[in-house]
């Protein structure tokens, strides 16, 4: 029921994030102080001292007495259940985003690890109440709800927590695995510290991770090679330390699911998001089936339009020879996508607004700063946060108009209060890749001839690439890791068979893969940070092509039904959210549907040759 470390689910990073240049203009940073501003803040102390209590009080007032609640009773519990959730939660979103700008500062991450330790130790005497709720018998809990509307509001999270039932533990094992929480979260804080600190030369300059990832979207093609040899180096000087971590983490998960009783690896995740394991898998086996008819079939004709003999892997996202090299400044990114939103709706740019202009962004390449890019929704009476690695190309512009995409959802969410505003990750990417797509459409629209909707549209399908086929590529490595590792422990060596066993596979056969493109895997932060988040891009992606899709066909109204999808956060299920748009992934042919648009792309550049 707490939210209690920062959240992995809303640290939508994207690996893919960083390129540009110097000519940006003033990036903005973040201004924090709407949490507290600073750790030694008396409003931190005085939070801190209540939450102590608090926990302390509520354990004393409801340990072993849930089942003797009436109605009123249990919706007083709940809500100061979530009292205590968005006061640990807004201590832990300031520790968490002090932190992640710059990961490399030992006293932010002392101050992130203390947080963590005395949040963990408040909060476990709480352990008892969702084991307690599980207990309740469901006519018990039913006749509760029927008597109060209040009360009734809750029952998606009720119905979250109860999903658990199965797999719950003894009081005592799930206290004690409340507190070694902390250990697993060190692993993790290794994993980005480690990436934050490492360094690279490329042609004689040293960079960061996000610098040097950059060069493999650079119109020299020796600058992509070296880069990507570069990184390799890297990456395997420091493969023993990433294989160390994949191994614990993928081990603790497979101890945790075998005393839970867990049928797969992935049936946590599938749990967290609300979603069946047949939708999913239905989702998955349709993105494999396509790969032929979309990124073997889209790289071919990169092949031929880069006049290459064979494509190497650093050649996957670089530019078209006849692409504007432009820098964009962020003037110039905040205006195409605030009128892209605008353009849909003038609600959706008012409610974007204050992102730019209250520091509710931090957009600059910083040393020692996380990679990638991420939207965080704090709690719901503070406001979210949207970190970029902002360097200034089109793609760069696409990122500020996806992590938007989730800050405007998250604001409108957060009406539903600490509980039901969280969504689950199934319908997370939703508002960010609508946001993409809206942005996509209105540069689309400003094409000033063929030659540049010929690039605007490569682009768009290397990103729906990205987002589709290589995060299902994603998901099948994911699923190998964990099976291998209940077999024992992986090697390195181990490691990079299993990633090299999906990128033929899903990249097609106009690729040739370096040596080095092995250890690929390592960066990847999803992977340490939440297991089988991956397919989340996919199933966003291949949901707002097919919502897209309404949209174009009918209008009429759709503004209004899409604001109040967003608005329901997690209080609705997948299936009740896109009922009104006469959608429904659980149909097997749901999935065909954003895969064809993505087909549709691809015919319309093929046409252009």
């Amino acid at each position: 029921m707490l939210n209690l470390p920062f959240p992995a689910t809303s640290r939508t990073f994207d690996a893919h994030a960083g390129s540009g240049s110097d000519n940006l203009g003033d990036l903005p940073e973040w201004d924090l102080t709407d949490l507290y501003t600073g750790e030694d803040a008396p409003e931190l102390k005085r939070d801190l001292d209540w939450l102590e209590e608090a926990c302390a009080s509520f354990a004393s007032d409801y340990e072993g007495k849930l089942g003797d609640l009436d109605a009123a009773g249990l919706l007083e519990c709940v809500q100061r259940n979530e009292r205590i959730s968005s006061i640990a939660g807004r201590i832990m979103s300031f520790a968490g985003l002090r932190y992640y700008q710059l990961t490399t500062d030992g006293e932010r991450a002392k101050f992130m690890s203390d947080m963590q330790e005395a949040i963990t130790n408040f909060t476990t005497p709480l352990v008892f109440f969702t084991l307690e709720l599980n207990r309740l018998e469901d006519d018990h809990l039913d006749g509760l709800l029927n008597q109060n509307a209040d009360l009734a509001r809750y029952k998606p999270v009720f119905d979250r927590i109860r999903a658990m039932k199965p797999y719950q533990l003894s009081d005592e094992l799930e206290k004690f695995l409340h507190d070694l929480g902390v250990v697993g979260d060190a692993w993790e804080r290794l994993f980005d510290e480690t990436i934050a600190g490492l360094s690279f030369t490329v042609a004689g300059e040293e960079r960061n991770i996000e610098g040097t990832l950059n060069l493999l979207t650079e119109q020299d093609r020796e600058t992509r090679e070296a880069a990507t040899r570069e990184l390799a180096r890297v990456f395997g000087e420091n493969i023993k330390t990433f294989a160390r971590v994949h191994n614990t983490q993928a081990k603790e998960k497979e101890i945790l699911d075998r005393w839970r009783g867990m049928p797969t690896p992935q049936s946590g995740r599938h749990l967290s998001n609300h979603v069946e394991p047949e939708v999913v898998e239905a989702l998955r086996n349709a993105v494999v089936e396509a790969y032929p008819r979309l990124s073997h079939r889209y790289y071919e004709l990169k092949r031929k339009w880069l006049g290459l003999e064979r494509m190497q892997v650093w050649d996957r996202n670089a530019p078209l020879p006849m692409e504007d090299t432009r820098v964009v400044s962020w003037d110039d990114a905040q205006k195409t996508v605030m009128e892209a939103y605008a353009g849909f709706d003038p609600e959706m740019a008012r409610i974007a607004e204050p992102f730019f202009t209250k520091g509710w962004i931090d957009a600059g390449v910083k040393p020692g700063k996380a990679p990638g890019a991420f939207a965080h929704p704090t709690v719901t009476d503070v406001h979210p946060y949207v970190m970029l690695n902002y360097l200034g190309k089109p793609r760069d512009v696409m990122t500020l108009a996806h992590e938007l995409g989730h800050g405007v959802h998250q604001v409108l969410a957060a009406g539903q209060g600490e509980m039901l505003s969280s969504t689950p990750l199934t319908l997370a990417e939703t508002a960010s890749v609508f946001g993409e797509m809206l942005t996509f459409r209105k540069m689309l629209e400003g094409a000033k001839d063929q030659a540049q909707r010929k690039v605007m549209l490569a682009g768009k399908v290397e990103d729906m690439i990205n987002t589709v086929v290589r995060q299902i590529a994603f998901y099948d490595f994911e699923c190998k890791l964990h099976d291998a590792r209940r077999g024992g422990e992986l090697t390195p060596e181990d490691i990079n068979a299993l990633w090299m066993s999906v990128q033929a596979e899903s990249l097609g056969p106009a690729f040739d893969f370096v040596e080095g493109y092995e250890t690929f895997w390592a960066y990847i932060p999803h992977f340490v940070h939440s297991p089988f988040y991956v397919y989340a891009y996919a199933f966003g992606d291949g949901l707002v092509n097919a919502l897209y899709a309404v949209y174009e066909e009918n209008p009429e109204g759709f503004q209004e039904k899409y604001f109040d999808m967003l608005k329901a956060g997690g209080s609705k299920h997948h299936k009740d959210l896109l009922a009104p748009f006469g959608l429904d992934a659980s149909d097997p042919t749901f999935w065909h549907k954003g895969l064809a648009m993505i087909e549709g792309f691809i015919d319309e550049l093929e046409a252009m040759d």
